[in-house]
């Protein structure tokens, strides 16, 4: 049986279930998304985007899923061990694929209701399922939004989340307001069994709007788990969106994510994707200029080693003249660890004085180790400044003979050289704290010490 199938008979058998718990605004694009899936099934890698990943063997195992919304029990604060604390942000827990909003378990012997970070007003920062239930001039507006961007016609991973994501999380920035205070995220995955997770975000900025968003994926237990993840960005004019995604989990961990990205007139998107700790990661971007002036930044930093892969892929869209794009990509691989980078950057008719930077470049650290890459210009306009580039090699061996002959022991020297290398892809982002947290993780992890915490079981 091929591996749509059992997805598409959980569909037929549950769609009630499914709809019951969950709003009317995912419903409503539910049927198209099931349809589109059938017709589609899991892309093959004859299909240019998955050329790298075999998604179909992804997919092929049984996992449960929590149709029926039941209350996992567990308390975020002690479950999330932060690898990146003191950043003074407003934070948000996701329990699997639930917004959080339950009570904090003993504290002092007591328990303390949660309470949602203070936002600037009108700023949201919720449930899908909450804001959808209020029938007010701005639920129809937002509802606007969903499942626009993503299109499950194109997409078969794309369909499989819009026809079974009951939830997600929503956030709004209202014209003009400006969230100082960036916004963290905690995606945690809980579960006593194998477990598939669909989860949903939406973010809609508008005119001259700016936040900063921090999603941080961490597993609290050493099971199976499958999460694909949809996220949907609207940057309105003059607007301002540093988006970071950050993966911690474990080797047991599957993760498949696609982001869809609208830029208008003279806005500004830093999107970063750091996988620090995977089992399987495939992350797509697809990223689209319909407004001009507007310019973006994508940065990636991989660290991979054991049997993990990760596949970053992304295309970048040039509809309108005066834009900018930039992509950085830096992987390290280690062991028989497995990467792949394919990044397209397409110039359509009339986009003249399109600028335009995409640089991928990797370490191979054994001869086991593999990487893919993939760098494309597609050019319909003749009045534009593009270039692309890539590299797949080794550490420098006359770098490390020279920080041997100064008393610097082989594995130090290799560890400092990694560090360089993959520190310029850090040294982009924004966001000064994370920035600097990071740094000390990336050591952390070529150390091998990552995820050494107190009372953590990943690693043992």
């Amino acid at each position: 049986m091929a591996s749509e199938q059992q997805y598409i008979e959980l569909y037929e058998q549950a769609r009630q279930l499914i709809c019951d718990h969950s709003s009317d605004v995912l419903n409503s694009v539910r049927d198209k998304a099931f349809d589109d899936f059938r017709r589609q099934g899991f892309p093959s890698r004859k299909v240019e985007r998955y050329k790298y990943t075999d998604m179909e063997a992804l997919f092929a195992p049984n996992y449960g899923l929590n149709l029926k919304r039941l209350q996992i029990p567990v308390d975020p604060y002690k479950a999330f061990r932060c690898d990146v604390p003191n950043l003074s942000t407003s934070l948000y827990f996701m329990v699997n694929d639930v917004f959080y909003s339950g009570e904090r378990l003993e504290v002092r012997g007591e328990r303390i209701p949660y309470s949602a970070p203070k936002l600037p007003e009108g700023v949201i920062v919720d449930s899908m399922a909450n804001v959808f239930s209020h029938h007010s001039p701005l639920t129809s507006h937002l509802s606007k939004y969903y499942a626009q961007l993503a299109k499950t016609s194109d997409d078969a991973v794309t369909a499989l989340n819009t026809m079974l994501a009951q939830d997600g999380l929503l956030v709004y920035v209202p014209k003009d307001v400006k969230v100082d205070r960036a916004i963290q995220v905690v995606n945690i995955l809980r579960s006593d069994v194998a477990l598939m997770v669909n989860r949903r975000v939406l973010i809609v900025l508008e005119e001259g709007a700016e936040i900063k968003m921090l999603f941080c994926d961490h597993a609290a237990d050493d099971r199976p788990f499958l999460t694909t993840q949809v996220i949907e960005a609207y940057v309105g004019d003059n607007a301002s969106l540093d988006l970071y995604c950050l993966e911690e989990t474990h080797a047991k961990n599957v993760r498949v994510s696609n982001v869809y990205i609208d830029q208008q007139r003279s806005s500004r998107v830093n999107h970063n994707v750091i996988t620090l700790h995977n089992g399987v990661t495939r992350n797509k971007l697809d990223l689209s200029f319909s407004g001009e002036g507007a310019e973006c930044g994508c940065y990636g930093c991989v660290i991979a080693d054991k049997q993990q892969h990760v596949d970053n892929n992304t295309l970048i869209t040039h509809h309108v003249p005066h834009c900018t794009s930039n992509e950085l990509y830096k992987y390290v691989l280690d062991d028989k660890a497995t990467g792949a980078f394919a990044g397209r950057v397409l110039v359509e008719h009339g986009a003249q004085k399109t600028t335009s930077q995409m640089t991928n470049q990797n370490l191979t650290a054994t001869a086991e180790a593999r990487m893919y890459t993939q760098p494309m210009l597609e050019i319909y306009a003749d009045d534009v400044k593009c270039a692309h580039g890539s590299t797949v090699g080794q550490l420098n061996d006359a770098a490390l003979f020279y920080m041997q002959q100064r008393g610097i022991t082989l594995k130090e020297a290799r560890l400092l050289l990694q560090n360089a290398f993959i520190n310029e892809v850090i040294d982009q982002m924004q966001l000064s704290p994370l920035r600097d947290r990071l740094h000390h993780l990336v050591e952390k992890r070529f150390r091998g010490e990552l995820n050494k915490c107190e009372g953590c079981k990943l690693c043992k």
